[in-house]
């Protein structure tokens, strides 16, 4: 497997860093991926190569605000209202490959979940526009998204409320946002990790904040809201959660399977037991067992005779055919 770094420039000039995770042969598909807050794309482990080793060509970049996007400590979380991000992501994913014989899956983690929730769905989003120029996916894949924040990590509202106010007055302010290190999983090293990731940097702009706040409202009402308030998807689904995930709300993505099901989508939630936020860096039981789930249901999607290499991360086992298509949706 080899990596290619490069910079994605935005209408507006900024530079983003970019990278790809490339595969030994022509891929099979190709898989866009959306990071979370104070996160970046190099810190996703052994998921981008897992993928990249079974024939899914990732690519990935660092948010306007984060990781090596950042070029000086005023840029730290200064990700803009929603309106811009969701403007970034379009733009980053109408520079894929246009290949129509290699599909293309779109993943989001944490806020990147959100994110990815709001792209497809929502009425304003870029790609819900010029459904014409709009990306071609075959499938969506969000991890432990932010729907809801975990009721135990979840700001006042008395906090929430005051950060709107500063939100319109400065926009731009940063703000020392720290997620708890202990809550992003079960494994020691990885918690240390966190810690000493500088690239993590914790700071948002009480603008990023509150766009972020407002997106996970949007969607835990969106159902409610009626015909007309949200686009329906015919586009095929794969949720995967810790149920002792306490920065993300479990049950909120729960509840929002539950929802989107009932409504005729095309949905496969995968339940992960006591596993904490980091799907793909929690404990090697837990992480094996995910990156197996994201890449079944990935190749499963891919159509025609596939040149699958599936690794029996348990046994050892090295075994060649054709992934096996998926069933029914379900939860």
């Amino acid at each position: 497997m080899n990596t290619e770094e490069s910079v994605h420039t935005l209408s507006d000039g900024l530079e983003l860093y970019a990278k790809t995770w490339k595969t030994s042969g022509s891929p099979l598909a190709v898989l866009a991926f959306i990071h979370g807050f104070s996160d970046h794309c190099n810190a996703y482990h052994d998921l981008f190569p897992t993928l990249a080793s079974a024939g899914v060509e990732v690519r990935s970049f660092d948010q306007r605000g984060w990781g090596r996007s950042v070029k000086q400590p005023s840029d730290r979380g200064n990700t803009g209202p929603t309106s811009q991000v969701l403007s970034d992501i379009h733009s980053f994913l109408q520079s894929l490959p246009s290949d129509t014989n290699v599909p293309v899956f779109l993943m989001g983690h944490s806020m990147g979940g959100g994110q990815v929730l709001n792209y497809i769905f929502h009425p304003e989003s870029p790609y819900n526009g010029d459904k014409s120029n709009r990306p071609n996916f075959t499938g969506v894949l969000l991890h432990s998204p932010l729907i809801a924040i975990d009721p135990s990590s979840r700001p006042s509202k008395l906090t929430v409320s005051a950060g709107r106010v500063v939100a319109k007055m400065v926009p731009h302010k940063q703000r020392y946002s720290p997620l708890d290190a202990n809550l992003m999983s079960r494994n020691e090293a990885v918690v240390k990790e966190v810690v000493a990731d500088t690239l993590c940097h914790d700071t948002g702009t009480f603008e990023g904040l509150a766009g972020m706040l407002d997106r996970g409202i949007w969607l835990e009402g969106m159902f409610a809201a009626g015909p007309g308030a949200w686009v329906k998807s015919e586009l095929p689904f794969w949720f995967g959660h810790g149920d002792g995930d306490r920065i993300t709300s479990y049950a909120a993505t729960e509840d929002f399977v539950k929802a989107l099901t009932e409504k005729g989508g095309d949905v496969k939630f995968c339940s992960y037991e006591g596993a904490y936020h980091k799907l793909h860096a929690e404990l090697p039981e837990t992480t094996e067992k995910f990156l197996a789930d994201v890449k079944a249901w990935i190749l499963s999607k891919v159509p025609g005779p596939k040149r699958v290499f599936v690794q029996d991360e348990v046994e050892g086992v090295e075994v060649h055919g054709d992934a096996e298509t998926e069933g029914k949706p379900k939860l």
